[in-house]
């Protein structure tokens, strides 16, 4: 985690290849526990998750956090699982989670936004989104997100006038 702030502050290089370097350096480095069984645990979650198995990913993440509750990527793991089952409430707990132990996990502040959006609470959805591009301004399908919720916003506001 110390390489955190070096490549933070690369996510605004002039070059786009270093920019993309270093969103994948960040991703691996915030994937990796320091402890060989965690990371493999993590890994067996992501497979499952990607295959559909969404209770398995659940209990994979759950487990990784039990044994290493400071390792931020085990919740925003679970985060995303829980996101995929629909539960907002506890996606967003664990995405709470996430934010305690990294503040700047631009994956974790554009979660909140997508939660939000679904929960068609807008402002905040907007508000967090641009908090993920703060950190990370590569993110450019947030861009395209917040324009679009906005004129949503505004024709929920017509419509309630």
């Amino acid at each position: 985690m110390a390489d955190q702030p070096l490549l933070l502050r690369h996510l605004r290089d002039a070059d786009a290849r270093v920019r993309a370097t270093a969103e994948q350096a960040l991703w691996l480095l915030w994937s990796r526990s320091g402890d060989a069984a965690i990371d493999k645990l993590l890994a067996a979650g992501i497979e499952q998750m990607q295959a559909g198995r969404l209770e398995d990913a659940i209990a994979s993440f759950g487990e990784v956090i039990r044994r290493r509750p400071a390792f931020a990527e085990g919740w925003n793991k679970r985060a995303t699982a829980y996101y995929l089952a629909g539960d907002f409430q506890r996606s967003l707990a664990d995405c709470d989670e996430v934010v305690k132990r990294n503040r700047s996990h631009f994956g974790a502040l554009s979660g909140y936004g997508q939660i939000y959006f679904q929960l068609e609470q807008f402002d905040k959805a907007i508000d967090y989104w641009k908090r993920a591009l703060a950190v990370n301004p590569n993110m450019r399908g947030l861009e395209e997100n917040i324009h679009q919720v906005e004129k949503l916003r505004e024709a929920k506001r017509a419509r309630s006038i």
